[in-house]
């Protein structure tokens, strides 16, 4: 008689949600580059707090509005190279807090040249990179969409 062997089942992998849309708050008005403020912060290991990482807290009128950080990251098919990451609480989104941001931390940060790495099915992180001043540098066949900034002269 055959004695069945008890195998454990393994749970298919789940891919990451999309992010969901985010539509720009009527009630909540823009808000003006001067009212964002970024203070730096020491981060932590993966989000800014390891070797040639930098952080800043998002604060808008005295309260947080998200967190702000560059790691130092060596990645395919761009090398080593600075990638910055933000994310900004619910209410924060859709208010232009995100491309002032991304602007004033690239000018604080010591890099001149630094890479955003997002899905190609989040618009609102693109477009506040472009009005930020980062351009497109996708590497063809690339899965995600890949955003370069420059320091100006360099």
């Amino acid at each position: 008689m055959a004695r069945k062997v008890a195998t454990k089942r393994r749970r298919p992998a789940r891919p990451t949600p999309k992010p969901r849309p985010v539509k720009r708050r009527l009630d909540m008005p823009t808000v003006p580059p001067s009212e964002v403020v970024l203070t730096r912060t020491k981060g932590t290991p993966g989000r800014g707090g390891g070797a040639g990482g930098e952080a800043w807290r998002i604060e808008v009128a005295g309260k947080r509005a998200g967190v702000i950080f560059i790691n130092l990251i060596d990645q395919a098919p761009i090398g080593r190279h600075a990638s910055i990451q933000i994310y900004l609480n619910a209410a924060s989104q859709g208010r232009h807090i995100g491309r002032t941001a991304y602007r004033k931390a690239c000018e604080a940060s010591q890099y001149d040249a630094i890479y955003a790495h997002m899905r190609k099915s989040n618009t609102a992180s693109r477009r506040a990179a472009e009005e930020a001043g980062f351009s497109d540098a996708t590497p063809p066949g690339e899965a995600q969409c890949v955003m370069l900034w420059r320091r100006a002269g360099n």
